[in-house]
């Protein structure tokens, strides 16, 4: 099925939804059962906190942001937090990966890359979290998962769950019917649910040009102007509306999340700029010209929120 007829079944009402049912009760069994079994002491424990960031749907929902601003408010405050991730979409076959700011993301993957940059964490990967975890734990006094709310392999002392508030949880069915991964009463066990769109929100800042990031373009200069607008992430629509809430007209252009671009992919036979996501612009750097553009974005979070976590962090410790 293309994607947006998995939309359609996954975030409306069509009828297929029912005859798909049977498919997910036994996904969901699958699942429960999986995670009983890692419950009984199956998991890996590790002498540091693990922190995981993951959600219960698929397709993004905004944790790459979310595990950015967490690695920078811990070493605020005092941590040495390290981060870990499965490195998904990369094509190294050896374990574990250490990932710098100019790692390539052909052999790391996308989001790795956008971590080590942004979070000045230090970055492992491999599928198998603990092998990174591992490598980590001799500079790290804390351990960040990111996308490992099903990795139960790994235990966890905190689980944050990042929600998308406009699509929630689709239409609350498991896969294959519904986008679920989990059913929603998995939120019940959960420390933190993170709500993108009311508990995270994100500040907008000036476009930066692909080829070179120390050019800059106020996103306003283009208010009214037609441009291309490509997106290879899990929910390509909501940066397409960010675009036209800044009031860009728009050519829309969707790839497949963590997407391996060529150059032809975003070559357009006009003269109109061109504007990316920053976790595409890391894979199109190499061939990206002066007409090329991401728009950065920066997560932000309630004091609140950071409150409850710091004190949730020293409980943990103190348990560790």
């Amino acid at each position: 099925m293309e994607i947006m007829n998995i939309n359609k079944i996954w975030y409306g009402k069509h009828p297929i939804r029912f005859f798909l049912a049977p498919l997910s009760w036994l996904f969901c069994a699958i699942v429960w059962l999986r995670r009983k079994i890692y419950k009984l002491g199956f998991s890996h424990h590790v002498p540091v906190p693990v922190i995981v960031v993951g959600n219960i749907t698929v397709g993004g929902t905004g944790k790459t942001p979310l595990v950015i601003w967490l690695g920078k408010f811990l070493r605020k405050n005092g941590f040495k937090p390290g981060i870990v991730s499965r490195g998904y979409g990369g094509q190294a076959t050896t374990w574990p990966q250490a990932v710098f700011p100019d790692s390539d993301p052909r052999l790391v993957g996308d989001e790795p890359v956008l971590l080590a940059r942004h979070s000045g964490c230090p970055v492992a990967i491999a599928p198998r979290r603990i092998i990174a975890v591992e490598s980590l734990l001799d500079q790290c006094d804390l351990i960040i998962c990111d996308d490992g709310l099903q990795h139960y392999a790994l235990h966890r002392d905190i689980e944050i769950a990042v929600v998308d508030e406009k699509r929630r949880y689709g239409n609350g069915f498991c896969l294959p019917a519904g986008p679920l991964r989990e059913p929603v009463s998995r939120l019940n066990s959960v420390d933190f649910i993170v709500f993108n769109g009311s508990t995270m929100l994100f500040d907008i800042t000036s476009l930066r040009n692909v080829a070179d990031k120390i050019l800059l373009q106020d996103l306003s200069d283009l208010r009214g102007h037609t441009v291309h607008a490509i997106a290879g992430i899990g929910h390509p629509a909501r940066f397409f509306a960010c675009l036209r809430e800044q009031g860009l007209i728009l050519y829309c252009h969707e790839f497949p999340d963590h997407y391996h671009y060529c150059q032809s992919d975003i070559q357009f036979d006009d003269n109109f700029p061109v504007i990316m996501t920053e976790k595409d612009a890391v894979k199109c750097q190499r061939f990206a010209g002066p007409h090329h553009w991401y728009l950065p974005i920066t997560a932000r979070l309630s004091n609140e929120f950071s409150d409850h976590l710091l004190e949730r962090i020293e409980n943990e410790r103190k348990l560790t």
